[in-house]
This record gives C-alpha cells, sequence and structure tokens, in this order.
C-alpha cells in the first residue's frame, strides 16, 4: 500500500523537529459537538516527554456548553467532584502534519480517567472505538466514508460575529451543483484546503459546488471507521482555520437558511471479513444483489434510527434539515439509488454500500459511526430485516415511518432506549441525553430572530 503523504512516525517527527521544520505539536480530542480541544506542545518537548506518556486536561470539558460554560447535574464531571483531570494519550498512528499551520504537527489522543488509565466511556472517540472491538469480536472490519457539505461566505468569522451572522454574502449568487464555472470562482479556498488536506495524511477524491450558493461538497478517501471519524474532524478544523486565515469563512450549519438546501454528512458504510467483502453476496435484495449479512445490518440499521437519532442530528438546528424536496430524508425506507430515501444502496460486488442520508455536517462523526455499528451489528446477530424496498418519491410516501420531527422528540427516544442502554452503558447514555436537553433548553429560553420579525408590531 503507498504511504499515505503527510503522515509521521515519532522517529520522522524527531527528524523534522531537529532540522527545524516543525517546533509545534497540536495534541487534540474532540467534545460532544466535535469540536477539537487540546494543547499546543513544543515540539522538542512533545517527541521527549508526551509523545508515550500523554498529557492531561480539566474534565469539565466533556460537560461543557456550546459556549464553554460548565454545565451543572452531570454525573461524570461536577463543581461538587472539584472537576478533576483526565488523562490524554496521543495515539501516534494519527500522528500527521498539519500543514495548513506553520511548523506544526496534530495527532488526536484518546481521552483516559486519571488514574486506571481506562477509557472514558462517555468520549466520543471511546464510544466508536468500543463498537469497532465489537465489530472485530464478530470478524467483521468497518470502513466508512462521511461526505461532508459546507456554505463559503465572503465575510470573515469576526465580521460575521459582528453581524449576528445575518445578512452574511455568500461566495456564489445562483445555484452552483456540478457548475464549473462558478465553481472555478471558489477555487481559491477550495484547491487550497485539498492541497492542505491531501498534505496532511487525509488522501482527497473531489470537491464540487452544490445546490446552495456557495455551497459546496469535498470527498476524501474512505478508510476504517475510526480513521474516518478522525479525518473528518480533521478536515472541518483545516477547512475553518484556513477559511479565517482568508478573512472569509465556512459553516457546517445542518440548515443556515430555511430557503437553501441544508447541508448533509452521508456516510457510507459497509462491513469487510480480511480481505473479503461482507456485505457481496448473490441473493436478490429488490434489484441488489447481496448477502445475509448486508440484508440484516440494513435492517438493523434502519430499525434503531427512532431511538438513536440524536447521535445523527444532534442539534436543533439539525431538524430543520428535514422537509420535503430538500435532499434530505424525511421517511425511513430504503431504495436503491433513490436520493428521497433515507438509506440508499449503492454499488455491487466488492463496492456494494449503504449510504445513510440522514446526518447533517453539524454531526460529531464518532458518535453517527458508533450509532450505525451498533445497530447494523444488532440486525445481523438478531437477523433482523428490512422493510421492502421502496421504488418512487420517498417524499410522498405519507404512509412510511417519519424521522424524528425535534431535538425534543429524539432525546426522549433516547432515553427510553433500553437498545442504548444496553449497547453503550448506561452512563454513557444518561450523559447525552443530558447534553442534548441542555441543547434544547439553551433553545427554549432564546428570543429568535424570527419572534422579533413577526411579533414585534403586530402582536
Amino acid at each position: 500500500m503507498t504511504p499515505i503523504r503527510g503522515m509521521l512516525t515519532t522517529d520522522e517527527l524527531a527528524g523534522k523537529v531537529q532540522a527545524g521544520e516543525i517546533d509545534t505539536v497540536l495534541a487534540v480530542f474532540t467534545d460532544h459537538y466535535g469540536r477539537f480541544m487540546g494543547k499546543r506542545f513544543d515540539a522538542e518537548f512533545f517527541v521527549a516527554d508526551i509523545a508515550g506518556h500523554g498529557t492531561h486536561a480539566c474534565n469539565y470539558l466533556l460537560t461543557v456548553d456550546m459556549e464553554m460554560e460548565p454545565v451543572p447535574g452531570y454525573a461524570f464531571a461536577n463543581w461538587a467532584r472539584g472537576y478533576g483531570d483526565f488523562h490524554l494519550l496521543p495515539d501516534l498512528a494519527t500522528l500527521r502534519l498539519a500543514s495548513w499551520l506553520d511548523r506544526t504537527a496534530l495527532v488526536i489522543c484518546d481521552v483516559e480517567n486519571e488514574r486506571e488509565h481506562r477509557p472514558v466511556e462517555q468520549a466520543p472517540r471511546s464510544i466508536l472505538r468500543k463498537q469497532i472491538e465489537r465489530a472485530g469480536a464478530l470478524g467483521y472490519t468497518a470502513l466508512a466514508a462521511t461526505e461532508l457539505e459546507y456554505y463559503i461566505y465572503t465575510d470573515s468569522y469576526r465580521d460575521a460575529h459582528a453581524k449576528g451572522y445575518g445578512g452574511l454574502t455568500p461566495a456564489g449568487w445562483y445555484i452552483e451543483d456540478y457548475h464549473a464555472l462558478q465553481g472555478s470562482r471558489e477555487e481559491f479556498f477550495n484547491a487550497a484546503v485539498r492541497r492542505h488536506l491531501k498534505a496532511s495524511g487525509i488522501p482527497v477524491e473531489n470537491s464540487k459546488g452544490e445546490w446552495g450558493l456557495g455551497q459546496h461538497e469535498l470527498n476524501v478517501r474512505y478508510a476504517d471507521a475510526l480513521a474516518m471519524a478522525d479525518r473528518h474532524v480533521i478536515y472541518k478544523q483545516c477547512l475553518k482555520e484556513v477559511a479565517d486565515s482568508l478573512g472569509i469563512s465556512v459553516t457546517f450549519m445542518a440548515t443556515i437558511d430555511e430557503k437553501q438546501a441544508g447541508s448533509s454528512s452521508h456516510i457510507h458504510l459497509s462491513l469487510w471479513k480480511g480481505e473479503q467483502p461482507a456485505f457481496a453476496g448473490d441473493q436478490p435484495i429488490g434489484p441488489v444483489l447481496g448477502s445475509d449479512e448486508f440484508r440484516w445490518f440494513l435492517g438493523g440499521w434502519i430499525a434503531h434510527v427512532p431511538e438513536l437519532m440524536p447521535f445523527y442530528a444532534p442539534t436543533i438546528n439539525s431538524y430543520k434539515r428535514y422537509q420535503a424536496g430538500s435532499w434530505a430524508p424525511t421517511r425511513l425506507a430504503w431504495s436503491h439509488d433513490n436520493r428521497t430515501a433515507g438509506f440508499r444502496v449503492v454499488g455491487s460486488g466488492k463496492s456494494l454500500r449503504i449510504e445513510n442520508r440522514i446526518p447533517g455536517a453539524d454531526v460529531n462523526p464518532y458518535l453517527a459511526l458508533a450509532a450505525a455499528l451498533a445497530s447494523g451489528l444488532d440486525g445481523i446477530e438478531k437477523r433482523t430485516e428490512p422493510p421492502p424496498i421502496f421504488d418512487g418519491d420517498i417524499y410522498s410516501a405519507a404512509h412510511l415511518p417519519r424521522v424524528p420531527h425535534s431535538l425534543r422528540d429524539a432525546t426522549d427516544n433516547l432515553e427510553q432506549s433500553a437498545f442504548a442502554v444496553e449497547t453503550f452503558g448506561p452512563e454513557v447514555v444518561e450523559h447525552y441525553v443530558k447534553t442534548f436537553r441542555v441543547e434544547q433548553a439553551a433553545f427554549d429560553n432564546a428570543v429568535t430572530d424570527w419572534e422579533r420579525r413577526r411579533y414585534f408590531e403586530r402582536i
């Protein structure tokens, strides 16, 4: 296999440090929202003292809200327990250049407790690791890809903040889905991030214009599930920081404007046994030829969406995306190469895979891939049959079950799910129910621009 450009061994890092090519190492993990938290180390100090031993961070980082305020009421960490530390152990398999930053390398850390150095169960990467280990115990490896979309604005992040994130200027001014001319105008940004990702250990496939004004999709090469989640969060960090350096902004909100297309993060997933594709087979499933594992995995994945929905749609804004005719799914159904379906089956033979079109670009990939694997593996174990294949416009199929309408409904489902408790553990479910309730309460207490426009004069 050709080595991936930009990845580093510790010896290679040490050599680049000695040569003066790298002087900073960014050691990070993700919080609930998929945001990087961590420290910047002097590179010599990292090589000598941190690479093999790790570092620490305050455990309140897994109990903060979007504004970085510590939220009371978590069992994991709270004021009564004094907000101690947890341990950050660098996963040196993720060590790479961060080519968009000056003389900087980046490594993703696993979060462990401070005493026994066991994985913190509530950490997003730990949750995915547990499901990968479960798949491995059954003889499977999961390969995945996450297709992220984003909007580009000519306003800087600082200016967007000063404007209250209203009245921003999109980089494009007409629908540019696959449109080469309009897309050329945004190449100053998209070409830069393609180069930086490729130079930073993330092989790039392509980028293209999307249906919204200034909306784009950039696809990176599929990988095993953990590596794909890592690529996903580094991708977002890279794009935001490159945009910031250029005086523009990008957003990964699921729905930036009710008049524009939402931004998705479609998940493609397949199982393998060694070098053999577990989904490939000769059994007809509608127009698809596949294996029992394929059929049962699909059945389990669909069946558990309602109770694990917050892992695919984690914010208030996520649910604004599920509108008929929006390219986002509204119904729980599967189809063959049909973009109105929540689950779209594509490929054949070795390339046969399931595309889940439910997640938006605001998703935390560790949680979404963990939910996908947990659901599909349960389907295989229980031999869950999928519903009959649906042909036609699924938006018009009112008899099919709908995706949950809101974060409140989805969180209720998660809280009541025996499957989630059995699969992830009661502490994890309690922790994330709290997180999603906090997000809901923040919205419920906020006065919005919609309210002011509607009621200021006319009520």
